[in-house]
């Protein structure tokens, strides 16, 4: 009985051996996961200035769009940035400063999300948004 669980017991310690540190031929090794290279961080100014509809809805009529630094996205490999505009409700009550969080992957804001009281976006520096920017990006655009 003793040689059956010192069997048992040489067979499940040699499971940890074939990790990717040990000196066991490339074969036999578990390939370590190589994370995906990230790509360069987005001209968030330009993105934003191209695509405010992709931000904001038209009847809110953004002004003194301003613009965080990007942040790699924590969650992927993509990035994030923080965008706050003075708002106008679509009866024309104005609505104050708003704040969102832009998700931006493959040179693309591909999706955003009002801030919460406990986001960062609160403590970032922001930068405005020019109007030369914003119509240089409309230009761009155009075909």
């Amino acid at each position: 009985m003793a040689a059956l669980l010192a069997g048992a017991a040489l067979m499940l310690s040699g499971c940890g051996l074939a990790d990717s540190h040990a000196v066991w031929p490339e074969i036999l090794k578990v390939k370590s996961t190589e994370s995906a290279p990230l790509e360069a961080p987005p001209d968030v100014k330009r993105l934003v200035a191209s695509k405010l509809d992709s931000v904001f809805t038209a009847g809110s009529q953004p002004t003194h769009v301003r613009v965080s630094a990007p942040l790699h996205d924590p969650g992927g490999t993509g990035w994030t940035a923080c965008v706050q505009a003075e708002l106008t409700s679509v009866i024309g009550k104005p609505l104050g400063t708003r704040t969102y969080r832009v998700f931006i992957n493959g040179g693309a804001i591909f999706d955003r999300r009002q801030v919460e009281a406990d986001d960062n976006c609160l403590t970032e520096n922001y930068e405005p948004v020019d109007s030369a920017v914003a119509v240089q990006a409309q230009q761009n655009t155009k075909p």
